[in-house]
């Protein structure tokens, strides 16, 4: 069997029951930092806490390589640890599908992901986001293709961070998103550290974002289309919104 098991934002204490159960009974345990990273902890710190030898994948053993974990997987159990949930990445979808179509019985065990997260901080309300995107390093106009959109159908979006070669800071994507388009004007959440014990959410135009030091990464942005009056008073609380994101109230 392969076991696709969450460990959720921040440490090696976010992990469910379950999944901690899971892990210290599989035959063999793997972990991967590729599709995200837990920044509040580290390979020997999780070793210790499951009590069990963990070996790390890299991206080629997830995606052109992974045959070879489907057939470990043939005749023993096998646990992939991820951060955040498992299914969030399309790499694991992917891995699970393979060995599905090949037999192998498939397990998830879910956990706190960014996504959740972003609604828990900022009190944006789930149902009001559109498509999310990526902002990477290598310039493209696609998060700016995907913020229009939504923006055309009044939805947020929810825009990862490029981690590689590192992890991308909110001033960094920012940069990139004005480059690539006018949108400095739009306002914004940017987030940092979601899931530990000091988050920081902070919500303005985005332009003035840039200037906001966050701290450590890792780091998202929201790109805000209307706004929900609970939302507007939520963000003006949780995220120390300026009086003016009242411009966009519905």
């Amino acid at each position: 069997m392969l076991i696709f098991v969450g460990m959720g934002l921040w440490d090696e204490k976010d992990i469910t029951c379950k999944g901690l159960e899971i892990a210290r009974r599989s035959d063999e345990v793997y972990i991967e930092f590729y599709t995200s990273k837990l920044m509040g902890t580290n390979l020997d710190k999780i070793e210790k806490f499951i009590g069990k030898k963990i070996k790390m994948l890299e991206r080629s053993d997830l995606e052109e390589k992974s045959r070879w974990i489907v057939e470990r997987a043939k005749d023993r159990t096998v646990t992939i640890l991820t951060p955040g949930d498992p299914m969030i990445a399309t790499t694991h979808s992917s891995l699970r599908l393979e060995a599905e179509k090949r037999g192998i019985k498939t397990k998830i065990v879910n956990a706190g992901s960014i996504i959740n997260a972003v609604c828990s901080l900022t009190g944006l309300q789930n149902y009001k986001f559109g498509k999310s995107a990526t902002v990477s390093w290598m310039k493209s106009r696609v998060p700016l293709d995907v913020i229009m959109q939504n923006l055309s159908i009044n939805a947020h979006t929810l825009l990862f961070l490029d981690l590689h070669p590192k992890p991308m800071t909110i001033r960094d994507a920012i940069n990139i998103l004005v480059d690539t388009g006018d949108v400095g004007e739009l306002f914004a959440v940017g987030i940092a550290r979601a899931g530990s014990e000091n988050p920081v959410v902070r919500c303005d135009r985005l332009e003035r974002l840039k200037s906001y030091k966050f701290g450590d990464p890792l780091h998202v942005i929201v790109v805000l289309a209307k706004l929900h009056f609970m939302e507007y008073e939520c963000l003006r609380v949780f995220a120390h919104a300026p009086e003016e994101l009242e411009e966009i109230v519905e």
